[in-house]
């Protein structure tokens, strides 16, 4: 049987997943739609000629008996108050990032799925399926490189928009990173500091870029962070992690090279939904073929999403400081600990 899903926000991201559920994923279809705008939400339908019904808020729709699943994709402050009433349905829930814009918000939603009993609820970190991420968990588990010591990494945009501002570069862009490097080394966060260096004429004069954001784990593992929205040149993804004995580096983006007029090159692509499109795809996928095998979703947990929160905040509070800020967790609850050793996600 399909898994008849409930989407929260037809926003960009939300009729992505629209698109990919109804054309491309098997296992699944769209019964239920809803958004602040209702004429968006009816045209989704109309869009993707659905059969599906449009429900005038996100209550209405999680309290409809034939939706299993509710999929976020709303304005991120929404996010909080959709899952804890989804977790209260029984409904199962994919949450695009944030989980929640505050540290306590997220965890409320870990207090309230714990005391449900089980879990309900997947984080939309998609790198976790991305295949260049997912063959450096690998090497890393394997010892391929001895234990691991440092990490370098980048994340850089063409451009951003006038709306994007200096907090943003954590919560809207290195938040993947939090997420993905947590992942790799299993090690949680113990202090993080940000640096400016010189700033690019292409930023606007309220946004300080690039930023270099360093953490380090509580095992030592020491990892530097840059952030880049203004790069002008393309979307480009870098992680190198260096171990005792070896180096691992995600691959570049696959791509045809071209001879030609004295010169070798290949393109560099400009937006992120090109670079980490077959990982939406395996993401979502995953957390259908969950429900209907397992009867509970396997991917990033309540609990990533509260590190993730928790770790972003730190982050915010070092860029405001300029010194050295502590990222306090609270201990995994016993809950996570299985889902944190399934979560070995494959594209």
């Amino acid at each position: 049987m399909n898994v008849r899903f409930g989407v929260i926000g037809t926003g960009a991201i939300g009729r992505e997943h629209i698109k990919r559920i109804s054309q491309t994923l098997a296992g699944a279809e769209v019964v239920a739609v809803t958004d602040v705008n209702q004429a968006a939400a009816q045209q989704a339908i109309e869009n993707f000629n659905l059969d599906a019904n449009v429900y005038p808020d996100d209550k209405a729709l999680i309290a409809a008996k034939d939706v299993d699943a509710i999929l976020v994709s709303s304005w991120g402050p929404a996010h909080e108050e959709s899952v804890l009433a989804g977790i209260e349905a029984g409904k199962y829930i994919f949450c695009e990032k944030p989980l929640a814009t505050t540290a306590e918000g997220a965890r409320r939603i870990v207090d309230a799925e714990m005391k449900y009993g089980k879990r309900l609820v997947q984080v939309g970190f998609m790198r976790r399926y991305d295949h260049g991420y997912v063959k450096l968990k690998e090497a890393i588990d394997a010892n391929e490189i001895g234990e691991p010591l440092m990490i370098r990494c980048a994340h850089r945009n063409p451009t951003v928009p006038e709306t994007y501002s200096t907090d943003m570069a954590i919560t809207d862009t290195l938040i993947h990173e939090i997420d993905v490097l947590h992942w790799l080394v299993d090690d949680d966060y113990a202090s993080v500091q940000v640096m400016y260096p010189r700033k690019t004429k292409h930023a606007l004069s309220h946004l300080r870029d690039p930023q270099i954001v360093m953490i380090e784990t509580k095992g030592g593992i020491s990892i530097t962070a840059e952030i880049f929205v203004n790069c002008q040149y393309g979307y480009d993804i870098q992680c190198e992690v260096i171990g005792e004995e070896g180096i691992v580096k995600l691959p570049e983006f696959s791509n045809i090279v071209t001879r030609k007029s004295g010169k070798l090159s290949q393109d560099i692509l400009m937006d992120w939904k090109d670079r980490f499109l077959d990982a939406y795809d395996a993401e979502i996928q995953d957390f259908i073929d969950s429900i209907r095998k397992n009867g509970a979703p396997q991917g990033p947990t309540s609990w990533d999403g509260y590190v993730a929160s928790v770790t972003a905040a730190a982050c915010v509070k070092a860029q405001e400081s300029g010194v050295t800020e502590p990222i306090e967790l609270d201990e995994r609850p016993a809950f996570y600990e299985e889902g944190a050793r399934k979560n070995e996600v494959s594209a």
